[in-house]
């Protein structure tokens, strides 16, 4: 009798997240899943309804109420609604960046196990770019905002290929008359992809993007080292480089004058990547030299008048030598080139 009297007990006293019943998108499930990564909110219970009352019992309501007050409502589809994530932006938030806005930095923290203190500016760095590179598409989904001016000069249709389809895809068919217990069932199947997804990310940038920055740096102090004209950096293994690069250059105004990067690939064999203009761009600050494309092993040994080359892409942005050897020879061919 006691241990079910302490069962209940318990259970009243488990926070309570409310989100609408019914189809669901990406946003609310990636919303409840921030959420859900709090420890505050781990042993939770999730109550999905469009029922008011039901909202007043909970403690926090996603995506459903007509009401934003950044305490316990968070909706955004309210026709006054406008808020974005700061003045940078143009995209209104949806329960996702309105979470994500509240709670991202608590998030981070303790995913990372980091103290919100004494790493707030490093908690900063990846709150701004987690929204950017991921939280803000999100919102931007479930608003109707197109990342194109004109959608009618796509290439090919990748509709069913984003994180938003595949979540839209996991709603019960109706040909089957789906219950709400069905849709509640496949929520949390939504909101787990989203979740993992979101971890992946944020676990990439804490762990290796964030740290690779020191060595980016310290490339850049020795790049004449590399080659007199310091258009050439070297790193002794390979580190997510190009965001790095292009802050490095502007903090020491030099924007766009490094032209290639050198580092060992995942064998034994050393590559040469010609610097985006854009870290999104195929398009390379210079090229490596047009007669070297395409060819590979001794043909482009050959042509370069290098030893142990493997190869060049036929585009130009990346190539390869057996050695570290090889690609400062062919890096210092094709700066003077």
């Amino acid at each position: 009798m006691e241990a079910q009297t302490e069962n209940k007990k318990r259970k009243l006293d488990m926070l309570k997240i409310c989100t609408h019943s019914g189809s669901f998108h990406a946003d609310e499930a990636l919303a409840v899943y921030l959420l859900r990564g709090l420890k505050k909110w781990t042993n939770s219970t999730l109550i999905r309804s469009r029922d008011p009352a039901k909202w007043e019992e909970a403690d926090i309501v996603v995506d459903v109420g007509g009401k934003y007050d950044d305490v316990k409502f968070f909706d955004h589809h309210q026709r006054e609604f406008s808020t974005t994530f700061s003045d940078k932006y143009q995209t209104k938030l949806s329960s996702a960046g309105l979470i994500f806005k509240k709670f991202g930095k608590e998030v981070i923290a303790e995913k990372l196990n980091w103290d919100l203190n004494e790493e707030s500016t490093n908690i900063n760095i990846l709150y701004e770019k987690l929204y950017k590179d991921f939280i803000e598409s999100v919102d931007a989904n479930d608003n109707g905002v197109s990342n194109y001016e004109n959608t009618n000069e796509r290439k090919f249709n990748d509709k069913n290929f984003t994180l938003a389809s595949v979540v839209s895809n996991l709603n019960p068919l109706w040909v089957d008359e789906p219950t709400d217990a069905d849709f509640d069932k496949q929520f949390e199947k939504a909101s787990e992809i989203m979740g993992q997804v979101f971890d992946n990310l944020l676990l990439s940038y804490g762990r290796s993007w964030l740290p690779a920055k020191q060595f980016v740096e310290k490339a850049f102090d020795e790049r004449f080292q590399a080659h007199p004209s310091g258009k050439v950096l070297v790193f002794d293994r390979f580190i997510p480089w190009k965001e790095h690069l292009y802050g490095v250059e502007i903090a020491n105004k030099c924007h766009g004058e490094i032209l290639y990067v050198l580092f060992p690939d995942s064998g034994d064999n050393w590559r040469i990547a010609a610097v985006p203009v854009s870290s999104s761009s195929f398009e390379s600050r210079k090229a490596l030299p047009e007669p070297w494309r395409g060819l590979r092993d001794e043909k482009l040994s050959e042509a370069a008048n290098v030893e142990g080359c493997v190869f060049i892409h036929a585009a130009g942005f990346i190539g390869g030598a057996n050695s570290k050897e090889g690609v400062l020879k062919l890096a210092a061919l094709a700066v003077d080139n």
